[in-house]
């Protein structure tokens, strides 16, 4: 999975911060949805590429009970995390315990669940 990140990484579009970031979403099915980072001159515009996974996978006919891992690389020597956003639209469109692996260079992998990333989270059985 780690090279799978690498190769996609490269399609970036991050001119403006300068960090990269791949994420594939995975299946059941085995099948993998990827999305890259796309920074715009207008920082709001753009998208991280969790949220770009994500919305590629339901966009193609897939939902909450499909999804189990979510695939997370940066080049950054330091560990990184879906940031709020990505964390709300992860809560709303998945399980709970989809697992989410972050990969760093030298082959390590942490690994967490949704739910350890986003303990007290507002979702829509708060709306009922």
């Amino acid at each position: 999975m780690l090279e799978k990140l690498q190769a996609l990484l490269k399609n970036s579009q991050s001119k403006y911060y300068h960090f990269p970031v791949a994420c594939f979403l995975e299946c059941q099915d085995g099948s993998l949805f990827g999305g890259v980072n796309v920074e715009t001159s207008s920082p709001n515009a753009g998208i991280c590429a969790e949220r770009n996974a994500l919305f590629h996978a339901l966009s193609c006919g897939k939902n909450k009970n499909d999804f189990t891992k979510l695939h997370l690389y940066t080049e950054s020597k330091e560990s990184i995390f879906p940031c709020f956003i990505c964390r709300q639209a992860l809560i709303d469109y998945c399980n709970r315990e989809l697992e989410i692996l972050i990969y760093h260079e030298d082959g390590k992998i942490e690994n967490y669940s949704l739910d350890e990333l986003c303990p007290h989270s507002f979702s829509e059985e708060n709306l009922r």
